[in-house]
């Protein structure tokens, strides 16, 4: 008793240069240092950032690594059914690469490359995805002919349009407009075995669609911006306040909360927070503000800025 006690108190986090899961306290809201055993350089960890393991008795259906999340670069991981799909490309390949091999997994192997929109921090480097691992690429028309210039040269695009759902495979991507001020803005719908990952962030605002896509999910990557406080008080000019809390812009911890709240269904598994500012929020302040408004029953992860996550199952 005392032994499955101790257990309930600890987390699994992945060691990011060898992928070995290691058992460490379980944090609230602060950082660890973790020293591997196997001799690796020693890592941070903070609350929200550890492995979510399978639920018992049920297979995953589909794995998620958010390899970076931020206005400095975002790439979303996603593997189902044998199908390996990433989401944006706004890191360096060379980060790609490492972060996926502490996971046991080759940016080689990625069967599909798909841009959430025009953004350089999702589409910095999808060119050189494209040229150095024969990923296919797959844009928005708008999406494309904006960020052509920045992707460079390419030997083929499928075009998508917003709101068409695309196969790969076993796995079923569903694109949905959303109201970011960006050009061929989407969100995607992951569907493996009949369950459902979001892949939501860059979303201007809680538009009509949103709602009835997250009461679907079994889990979801969620765009949690800014707390309001901190960006009224904060350094930036008045106009990238406005720009960033207006309707084409980005959502907010309490508005990302309220969402899930009213519209998430039993089935939501986990939500992981994603696209947190660097000035106007932080991981401790958007998972307290989760909890204060969602409560304590599901998992809340955070999508790191400048790390990997652990590996996240549906």
């Amino acid at each position: 008793m005392a032994e499955r006690s101790e257990q309930a108190h600890k987390a699994i986090v992945r060691c990011p240069s060898c992928g070995q899961r290691l058992r460490v306290p379980r944090l609230a809201a602060r950082r660890l240092a973790v020293k591997c055993p196997r001799g690796c350089r020693s890592f941070e960890y903070a609350a929200g950032e550890e492995d979510a393991p399978s639920r018992p008795g049920r297979p995953p259906a589909l794995r998620v690594l958010s390899l970076q999340s931020g206005s400095n670069g975002n790439s979303i991981y996603v593997e189902a059914a044998g199908v390996r799909l990433l989401f944006d490309a706004g890191i360096s390949c060379k980060q790609a690469e490492r972060r996926l091999q502490a996971h046991g997994r080759s940016l080689a192997d990625v069967d599909a490359l798909l841009l959430s929109h025009d953004h350089s921090d999702h589409t910095l480097c999808a060119g050189v995805f494209h040229r150095k691992h024969g990923l296919p690429l797959y844009a928005a028309p708008d999406a494309y002919r904006v960020a052509a210039q920045r992707i460079g040269d390419v030997s083929e695009v499928n075009h998508f349009q917003a709101g068409e759902r695309l196969r790969f495979g076993d796995v079923t991507v569903e694109t949905l407009p959303t109201a970011h001020d960006g050009e061929g803005c989407v969100a995607f719908v992951v569907e493996a075995a009949g369950r459902r990952l979001g892949v939501m962030t860059d979303l201007g605002h809680v538009f009509d669609g949103l709602p009835g896509a997250v009461a679907s999910l079994d889990a979801v990557v969620l765009e949690s911006n800014y707390d309001p406080e901190m960006l009224q008080t904060g350094r930036y000019p008045r106009f990238l306040k406005e720009r960033i809390r207006g309707a084409g812009g980005h959502i907010s911890n309490i508005e990302a909360a309220r969402l899930l709240r009213a519209h998430a269904s039993p089935r939501l598994r986990w939500a992981c927070l994603a696209h947190l500012s660097a000035d106007n929020n932080t991981p401790e302040l958007a998972v307290a503000t989760h909890r204060r408004i969602v409560g304590n029953g599901r998992p809340i992860h955070v999508a790191g800025r400048h790390s990997c996550s652990g590996l996240l199952e549906v």
